[in-house]
């Protein structure tokens, strides 16, 4: 009588068949983070871009007008009015070399293409199927999967809705810089475009202003047209430097305290750092969700918000995490059109008090649920 066999499977393929499987799938473009697989933004979106521009520039030619007839031709001091070209036009370079490095440079490729990622040298690493299409990922924590990209997403990295696609530490998006989001490699550069223009704007309201003061002292002294040229650039230049320098102002908070905007005006987002919750005596997701909170427990996550902040190590090294360079003459790059943050931009360290805060803060949603 023949020894009984086991059936073997109905299908099976050789090594080389599933290497070239493999080597064939073909993901969406969406879940790429290349500029080519980038959709082109319609033309519309350029024109806040334009009013950018043109707000810079707009000033200009009365500044020369007033400069040309104040220090040249009534006070007669030609290195006042080559000074006041040089540190001019130098902000007005560096705002636009900022600006340039935040259109051209992507703001954080999130997520690499799922077939090959980068090593730390620089160079691919091939990945299976399996790994791949299933990632070892946590979904309950921070550094989780992006339903909307398909994706593994790290940890400060959020969807950008407006641009469909994943960003590195996204601070936020902004559409006065060609509609294109902040992130970790464009938020220096954006934080040093605020700065210039806001120093620009006060130069120009400070020497027009004392222009504006000499000619109401000596009317007769300077051109019938001068005061109107000089007190448009005051004007102008005074509502540049509130409006663009209060957000300059909240930027260097920000980095301060080693938080984004999204941060920042988002209190819930401590939620999904919270520890793990007790299974028991309450009625709360692991993490908790926001629409399943009572008014009492929101007003204690608000009232924690403004106290933990959970990536703050100290504003020197907060500064340096921001602005600093690895390289000999890397201030030199930083204070001309601001660089690119330091680290991958994939972890961050976090600051040691944070894990008891938000340890409490869990303990106090949970004693008031059961409390309900």
């Amino acid at each position: 009588m023949a020894p009984h066999r086991s059936p073997g499977p109905l299908l099976s393929f050789s090594e080389r068949e599933i290497l070239s499987a493999e080597s064939t799938i073909v993901f969406h473009p969406q879940t790429l983070s290349n500029d080519v697989d980038t959709p082109h933004k319609p033309w519309y979106h350029y024109l806040p871009l334009c009013a950018t521009v043109f707000l810079i520039l707009a000033p200009h030619p009365s500044w020369l007008y007033v400069l040309v007839d104040f220090h040249l031709q009534t006070l007669h001091q030609p290195a006042f009015f080559v000074a006041h070209l040089i540190i001019t036009y130098t902000l007005t370079f560096m705002a636009f070399s900022s600006l340039i490095v935040i259109l051209a440079r992507d703001p954080g490729p999130a997520n690499p293409p799922p077939s090959r990622l980068e090593g730390a040298e620089g160079e691919g690493e091939e990945i299976g199927l399996t790994e791949a299409l299933m990632p070892d990922r946590d979904f309950s924590s921070p550094e989780k999967w992006c339903r909307k990209c398909w994706a593994p997403r790290s940890e400060r990295t959020h969807h950008c809705s407006i641009c469909n696609r994943c960003v590195m530490k996204m601070d936020h998006h902004c559409p006065w810089v060609g509609a294109k989001c902040i992130g970790h490699r464009t938020y220096p550069a954006f934080v040093h475009f605020l700065c210039c223009v806001t120093f620009l704007a006060i130069y120009i309201a400070v020497v027009a202003s004392n222009a504006l003061w000499f000619a109401f002292q000596n009317p007769f002294a300077v051109h019938e047209f001068i005061p109107v040229h000089e007190l448009g650039l005051a004007f102008t230049g005074g509502i540049f430097a509130l409006t663009v320098g209060s957000f300059a102002v909240y930027h260097l908070y920000l980095i301060s305290t080693n938080q984004t905007t999204l941060e920042n005006i988002a209190p819930f987002m401590l939620l999904r750092h919270l520890p793990p919750l007790p299974r028991d005596g309450h009625s709360l997701s692991d993490p908790p969700l926001e629409a399943e909170l009572s008014p009492v427990q929101r007003r204690i996550v608000r009232d924690a918000h403004g106290q933990i902040f959970i990536y703050d190590v100290g504003w020197k090294r907060n500064w340096v995490q921001v602005f600093g360079w690895n390289r000999k003459l890397g201030w030199f790059t930083r204070l001309w059109y601001g660089g690119a943050c330091l680290g991958d931009g994939k972890s961050f360290p976090r600051n040691p008090r944070s894990e008891e805060m938000l340890a409490k803060l869990a303990n106090d949603l949970v004693k008031f649920d059961s409390d309900r």
